[in-house]
């Protein structure tokens, strides 16, 4: 893995405690939209992680195999759209 290990152990253990958060705030039968609150915060950490290692294969392993002079174009391309979709 070429992202930043660091980053995202860091980002996954966050990600981790909300989790555990979230099981315990169902068994408190907390309020539904407090839940759904910190489920949206956990999916956006998810998100990132996930928008963090792509980038890295991209701009990485990608950019090992693409054997063509346009292949930086093509990858700030791919990196815009997932930007995009991580939003």
């Amino acid at each position: 893995m070429r992202a930043d290990r660091d980053k995202v152990t860091r980002l996954l253990k966050t990600a981790r405690g909300q989790i555990d958060g979230l099981m315990k705030m169902v068994d408190e039968d907390r309020y539904c939209m407090d839940i759904s609150n910190q489920l949206m915060a956990t999916q956006a950490i998810l998100r990132t992680i996930n928008r963090d290692i792509l980038h890295a294969h991209l701009e990485g392993c990608v950019a090992q195999v693409m054997e063509t002079d346009d292949s930086r174009r093509k990858i700030e391309e791919i990196l815009h759209v997932m930007d995009k979709l991580a939003k």
